[in-house]
């Protein structure tokens, strides 16, 4: 059995995890942007927003609601124009890290980004998930983990292609890959792999994409259905 980290978090975001699993395993980060050897610390893939199209998004967004807060990964550095203490619109990683770098946004968009966050109240988020593509059309891939995040990627981002690289760097065929998820940034993951699985707190769409709805992630339902459907002798079938 090989685990793969398939994540919209950054590198050093899950690096206690990798630790802890003791995995060689490339991993997926900021939704497919960044494939990365976590165990040479090395760069796989990285496939950046352009510069000058993450600051029309961020100038058009902040038009729309001036209190956005804005934060851009460049591989493994979070840079912003505002922090400040705001438990809810605080993203995992922001739980356990505070900014690289906090100042003007020329001073860092200055070079690609890996990948943007918008935030705000869910209702701004819902009504820019709407506007930006009918703005940006294919310059932009945008997808939502949670009510109040916007995440903007390069076109053509996303975990089911990223995966399907892997996988073949793995040399398994997607028939034997398991994939668990729980948000609409896993559904292109859900798609591809062969056997879909969402957790039980998963977004509704979620569920209805996948052959199995396991427990929660917090009555372990991603080792729930490892149990269940990878270990011997129940392999995926």
């Amino acid at each position: 059995m090989q685990i793969v980290f398939a994540t919209a978090r950054p590198p050093r975001s899950v690096r206690s995890y990798y630790k802890q699993l003791k995995l060689q395993t490339p991993q997926i980060n900021y939704n497919g942007a960044l494939i990365w050897d976590e165990a040479h610390r090395q760069i796989l893939r990285h496939t950046p927003l352009n510069q000058a199209v993450a600051r029309k998004v961020i100038k058009f967004a902040r038009r729309q609601y001036k209190d956005l807060l804005v934060s851009v990964e460049i591989l493994d550095k979070w840079y912003t124009d505002h922090y400040s203490d705001m438990p809810e619109y605080a993203t995992e990683t922001s739980k356990h890290f505070t900014p690289d770098f906090i100042g003007p946004l020329e001073a860092f968009l200055r070079v690609p980004v890996t990948k943007l966050m918008l935030l705000g109240q869910p209702v701004w988020i819902e009504q820019l998930e709407k506007l930006l593509p009918k703005e940006f059309g294919a310059a932009i891939t945008h997808t939502r983990s949670d009510p109040h995040l916007l995440q903007i990627m390069a076109p053509g981002i996303d975990k089911g292609r990223a995966l399907a690289e892997v996988a073949t760097l793995l040399k398994v065929p997607a028939a034997a890959v398991m994939a668990i998820g729980d948000a609409p940034n896993d559904l292109d993951m859900l798609r591809w792999a062969g056997w879909p699985v969402a957790v039980a707190n998963a977004w509704p769409g979620v569920k209805t994409a996948v052959r199995h709805v396991t427990a929660s992630n917090d009555e372990d339902g991603v080792a729930l259905a490892i149990e269940k459907f990878v270990l011997p002798p129940h392999r995926l079938r």
